[in-house]
């Protein structure tokens, strides 16, 4: 599985959103999720600027915006499963 963190550096919800997905996934969290700071690219500016941060899957296009609990983000993987 492989899962797209989008947000921006020194942005303290981008912060408490990684720390929540990392309690989720564990030792999961390295394989599984890619940290985006959007400001590198202007395509994700255009599409995530204002919603940051957002747990996004790339085969499924499905996203999961801030703000989230664990339930929530183990809730969207688990629904990743089904798809």
């Amino acid at each position: 599985m492989r899962l797209l963190l989008f947000g921006t550096c020194g942005c303290h919800l981008c912060e408490q959103a990684g720390e929540i997905i990392r309690d989720c996934l564990s030792d999961r969290f390295e394989q599984w999720v890619e940290t985006i700071d959007i400001a590198e690219f202007e395509q994700w500016q255009i599409q995530f600027a204002i919603r940051i941060p957002v747990l996004y899957h790339p085969e499924t296009q499905k996203e999961l915006g801030w703000p989230f609990n664990q339930m929530q983000v183990e809730e969207f993987i688990i629904g990743l499963d089904y798809d």
